[in-house]
């Protein structure tokens, strides 16, 4: 079973839940950029949370499957359709022989992830199919998809319990802005007490400098005790730089493994459905939270997907 790409879109790579465990090699984790999306979307379609699956920025792709297959989206509403009758997000949908999936453009949101029944059929790379196209590593080829792209299935099933209430109600919603909550540090205390006064109450635009790696936001000017370099220590996805022109950095799926900018805060685990939905132009605001409160964020955010899983397959 296969899957022709028709059209790449702007871009879409294969990503799974991440390369974890390489990072004292220089090996970035990748893996989905809104790691809840890839997740819902493959427990709708039946398949394991950490499947590999299609990321799709802003213009999602063409794709003509080649035998019968269910699918599920999720994430951003980029427009999906069927042959090209509307399609729901965040629906298992069984798609047949020929018919070819396309997207007319983005209504909310980044970025789309669509799940295969079964798997895509891509090898794993130190235990990830998460493409890195940096360093060419994982994926389909080490690359995003191309025109004439041909992606296997490895274990393609077109019956998945259920398959008409493997459905919920859209989980993204675009707002005038968005609020993530942060936690400071670890070098918070890099900055005077007016600067980070600034960052919690400052209004910031993503600019159009934003990709897998990061974003750069524009904004109020955060103010450093000194300066805004350090001798480089270890970057977390979610984590904020602020360099010295005061402008913050946040660091995505993509990011360098060690960094030299001070880190003023870090957007906790559970808010990367949030972030990994920002665009050009989107306005955030950021929320100081506890480390115990972000801990509890996550593991309601863990116990909600065994939630779904278990109400889906029963």
């Amino acid at each position: 079973m296969s899957i022709t790409v028709l059209h790449p879109g702007m871009l879409t790579t294969v990503q799974d839940q991440g390369r974890t465990g390489y990072q004292q090699f220089g090996v970035p984790v990748s893996g989905a950029v809104d790691p809840r999306s890839a997740a819902v979307a493959n427990i709708l379609a039946g398949n394991e949370e950490g499947e590999a699956v299609l990321e799709c920025t802003i213009m999602g792709p063409q794709l003509r499957f080649d035998q019968p297959a269910v699918i599920a989206i999720t994430g951003a509403d980029l427009g999906p359709t069927l042959d090209g009758v509307p399609m729901d997000n965040y629906r298992a949908v069984r798609v047949g022989a020929g018919q070819v999936l396309r997207f007319t453009g983005p209504k909310s949101g980044c970025r789309a992830f669509i799940a295969v029944a079964g798997g895509l059929d891509i090898p794993q790379v130190m235990g990830s199919r998460s493409t890195y196209m940096k360093a060419k590593i994982g994926g389909f080829c080490g690359r995003k998809l191309e025109k004439e792209d041909v992606l296997g299935l490895r274990a393609p099933r077109t019956e998945p319990k259920a398959l008409a209430t493997r459905t919920i109600a859209p989980e993204f919603r675009a707002r005038a802005e968005y609020t993530l909550r942060v936690v400071p540090g670890p070098q918070d205390d890099a900055f005077t007490p007016a600067g980070m006064e600034t960052f919690f109450t400052g209004l910031y635009t993503v600019t159009a400098e934003f990709d897998r790696m990061g974003c750069r936001l524009e904004g109020p000017e955060i103010a450093h005790e000194t300066s805004g370099d350090i001798i480089s220590d270890g970057i977390a996805f979610g984590a904020i730089q602020v360099p010295s022109s005061g402008q913050p950095i946040v660091m995505l799926s993509d990011r360098q493994t060690t960094g030299g900018y001070t880190k003023i805060a870090n957007v906790i685990s559970a808010d990367f459905r949030i972030l990994g939905q920002l665009k050009s132009g989107d306005k955030v605001r950021f929320e100081k939270t506890s480390l115990s409160a972000a801990q509890e964020a996550l593991l309601a955010q863990r116990a909600s997907l065994r939630l779904l899983r278990h109400v889906l397959d029963n």
